[in-house]
This record gives structure tokens, sequence and C-alpha cells, in this order.
């Protein structure tokens, strides 16, 4: 009689024994589950496709710090891109020089008043003159904020006869502004300065 008590007894205690294991090892896999679900939804939000000619190009989110030197340097590229590069086309000169505007302040407008009332637009039209820029290279300092750049760059201005080249170097400060269509990196240009604008090299043609 005893011996079958401690024989249910002890079955009773590997039951239990394995009920706990069991239920253990199925919040471990539930827990498991949860876990990985999640990092793979985080890693499909960090993703978006593009459509480019009717292929499905793969990109990948990032935070915006990191991305703020290679931001910085590009959207200070394409100020100067826009604001440097003229044609003698009237309304091409007022397309680039109204998207250059949206990417600084009021001393990029200045510059460009300035500019307009020494008749050098108007000069740039009657003598069928070209003008674009190669970037050098451009200095970032990210230690303080509004973070400080200088722009170093080539401009040519390619007339009828010749080809002169000039050395180009800007600084500003660039301070964080709501990104939009007219102005995608989220910065704006303040306090922008021309160091140097000289002539280095005349090529004829």
């Amino acid at each position: 009689m005893f011996d079958q008590l401690k024989n249910i007894d002890s079955a009773f205690k590997h039951i239990r024994l394995f009920s706990i294991a069991l239920i253990g090892a199925c919040i471990f896999i539930c827990c498991y589950t949860v876990y990985k679900s999640f990092v793979l939804v985080s890693e499909t939000q960090g993703r978006i496709y593009i459509l480019s000619n009717a292929k499905a190009l793969e990109a990948y989110s990032a935070e915006r710090k990191d991305n703020i030197p290679v931001e910085a340097r590009d959207h200070v590229k394409t100020f100067h891109h826009y604001f440097f590069t003229l044609d003698p086309d009237d309304k091409m000169i007022h397309s680039g020089i109204t998207r250059a505007l949206y990417l600084a302040d009021i001393s990029a407008k200045q510059q460009y008043d300035n500019l307009k009332e020494n008749r050098y637009y108007s000069n740039i039209i009657s003598g069928n003159i070209s003008e674009t820029i190669d970037t050098d290279s451009i200095r970032i300092d990210l230690t303080d904020y509004p973070y400080y750049f200088r722009y170093y760059s080539k401009q040519r201005i390619i007339r009828a006869t010749s080809i002169v080249i000039r050395s180009l170097i800007t600084e500003g400060y660039l301070r964080n502004v709501a990104r939009s269509d007219n102005n995608p990196h989220g910065f704006l240009i303040e306090r922008w300065n021309t160091l140097e604008n000289k002539d280095i090299q005349t090529l004829n043609r």
C-alpha cells in the first residue's frame, strides 16, 4: 500500500517537473519569437524601395545624425552649383538663382542683388558667356552649432575667345531647418561670404 503511494507521489513529481520544464520551454520560445519578429519589423521599416526605370531599388533609412557631414557637404555644393552655373539665358539664370536662394538666407540674396545691380547677369547674356563651377573640397566643422563651412572651387568663365579659370573660396554657417521639396537637406546657409575670387589662368580658344 505504502509502496503504491510512493510510486504515485514519485510519478506526480516527475509529471510536475516535466510540466514546469515544458511551460518554461514554451515561454522561452514565445519570447524568442516575439523578439525576432520585432527585429524583423524594425529592419523592414528601415528599408525603402525606389522605383526607377521599372526596377525596384532598395534603400535604407538612417538617423539624421549619421548623415550630417554628407548632407551638409551636398547642401553647400548644391547651393554653389545653382548660384554659379550660368548660361546666357535669362530664364535659366532666374531658375538657378531661385533654387539657390531657397538654400540660403538674406546674405545670398544681398550678393545676388549686388551682382544684378552691377549688370553682371545682363553682361553674361549680352556677351554670350557661360559659367560653370567645379568643387575642389568642402570643409565642415561639426564641433559647434551652427556648423561653419569653407568651400573651395574653380570657376570656368567661357567667352567667345577665351576661357578664364578663377579660384573661388567662400565661407558661411549651416543652420537646421525643416525639410521641403525646395530644401531637401534641411539646412540653411547663413552669413555667406566670399573670401577669394581671382583669376588664376586664361586659355585662348
